[in-house]
């Protein structure tokens, strides 16, 4: 079973963390007998699954129901639970109260992004309290009007330094990882051997520690927009649309269900019905 130690013995191992995002109990489940390294039930759930334009609109009660979902689906892997916007800005007190939440619906640890000085003090208090969290850099989707959309981080060697300044005050406050995303890969590769933690890349190349991505992007699922870092692994898309197509037309044509999937009476009381 995988643990937050885990991920430190991979770095030090020089092995990749395969990270992927789950949102439901049966995706969980494949995750688990794939053994990836963690699942991430993330707050980009609020676009893939329930619609938003963006992940701000998702509350904790919500992240909760889901959290709860993909721990009853995974026994085994790591999971972390995304604390979403608001959920923790307003004080050290209810960001502990939300991550104690998303602990005991499941989680084994928070991402928390960004990285002040309140976001510092809630990641050692967090910590202190046996709540492992993960930190998250570069893009940070929660302060997108902030940052002014998206846009590609860390693209000047001050702003590199910046970022790595930042990684090194959450690795000190106690994350045991770092996501970074959307930056240059060699922005990324600079910061990642200048931690003792794993780095996570998400659009941030292939020198990070390890790679999270959102399922239903790289199984082609989702589809109102792909990012540039996407690979598309599968496209259920149209395997889905495939398989209700036939199953409307086989509805229409009085074809499904046959006899094969239909439940029959015993003779003797078919012909008290219709003799």
């Amino acid at each position: 079973m995988k643990t937050v130690s885990s991920f430190q013995t991979l770095k030090n191992n020089n092995e990749k963390i395969a990270m992927l995002t789950a949102y439901d109990y049966s995706t969980a489940q494949v995750l688990d007998k794939a053994e990836v390294d963690a699942i991430l039930v993330g707050d980009s759930l609020a676009m893939v699954v329930l619609g938003h334009e963006n992940t701000y609109n998702i509350t904790i009660d919500e992240m909760l129901i889901f959290v709860s979902a993909v721990a009853r689906g995974a026994k085994n892997s790591f999971i972390i639970g995304d604390m979403p916007f608001m959920s923790y800005n307003l004080s050290v007190a209810q960001g502990l109260e939300n991550a104690g939440k998303m602990i005991k619906a499941g989680a084994n640890a928070v991402k928390l992004e960004g990285c002040n000085d309140h976001i510092i003090n809630l990641i050692k208090r967090c910590t202190e309290s046996g709540i492992p969290v993960l930190g998250h850099l570069g893009f940070t989707p929660q302060l997108m009007n902030a940052l002014g959309g998206h846009k590609i981080q860390g693209k000047t060697s001050d702003k590199i330094e910046a970022i790595l300044e930042s990684a090194k005050k959450l690795e000190e406050a106690g994350c045991f990882g770092i996501v970074l995303e959307l930056m240059p890969a060699d922005s990324a590769k600079y910061i990642t051997e200048n931690l003792n933690i794993p780095t996570i890349g998400i659009g941030a190349g292939v020198n990070c520690s390890g790679q999270i991505v959102v399922i239903d992007d790289i199984l082609g699922k989702f589809t109102d927009f792909t990012p540039k870092f996407v690979k598309k692994y599968a496209n259920l898309h149209d395997d889905i649309m495939k398989g209700v197509l036939a199953y409307k037309q086989e509805v229409k044509e009085g074809l499904f269900p046959s006899d094969k999937e239909s439940f029959e009476l015993n003779k003797e009381e078919k012909e008290k019905l219709f003799s």
